[in-house]
């Protein structure tokens, strides 16, 4: 059985390849037996930052407005790969 894949379109032209790579190693440490792969696609200008899982648009700049926090990609990953793995403290609000 193939392990899903994370793809991550950042926009060149903005030097948001920093951003995606920091994502792309997040992602990486939280689901390390559960993906198969993180890629890093360079995308044309005009702002362009998209997460897809499988081919599911997850994430889109643009539409969901900016860039995601790491708590939301997080939690939007494991929906699509393994809805039942328990994200420890992002999974938990915080109240003082």
């Amino acid at each position: 059985m193939t392990k899903p894949h994370v793809t991550i379109t950042y926009c060149t032209g903005c030097n948001w390849l920093l951003r995606a790579g920091w994502m792309a190693q997040e992602l990486l440490q939280t689901f390390q037996t559960e993906l198969g792969a993180v890629t890093l696609v360079p995308g044309e200008m005009g702002g362009v930052f998209e997460i897809e899982v499988d081919g599911v648009l997850i994430w889109e700049r643009k539409r969901d407005g900016g860039f995601p926090d790491v708590k939301v990609l997080k939690s939007r990953v494991r929906d699509q790969i393994t809805p039942e793995k328990d994200l420890g403290h992002l999974d938990r609000d915080v109240t003082d």
